[in-house]
């Protein structure tokens, strides 16, 4: 099996429908290879297609506490740094 970069969306949507046939491949064979080389492209084209910023720490913490409706305001709890 020839493996190429993911251009497309449809490269990348078909990269995962070969990935699933070879979800149970062993390491170290011409199979799990192939996974391996499908995974890297993906991760690779999701990286530069669908990117995201993980959340400030404190940040969430204090959204959690509003949603959750406690009543300690988060800034006595967390000391942001001036």
């Amino acid at each position: 099996m020839s493996i190429s970069p993911l251009k497309t969306e449809a490269d990348h949507q078909a990269a995962h429908k070969k990935i699933e046939t070879f979800r149970h491949a062993a390491a170290d064979t011409p199979e799990g290879n192939c996974l391996d080389g499908l995974m890297m492209l993906v991760k690779a084209y999701e990286a530069a297609h669908y990117p995201f910023d993980l959340p400030d720490p404190a940040e969430t913490i204090k959204f959690t506490m509003e949603q959750k409706g406690l009543g300690i305001p988060a800034e006595r709890l967390i000391q942001l740094p001036e």
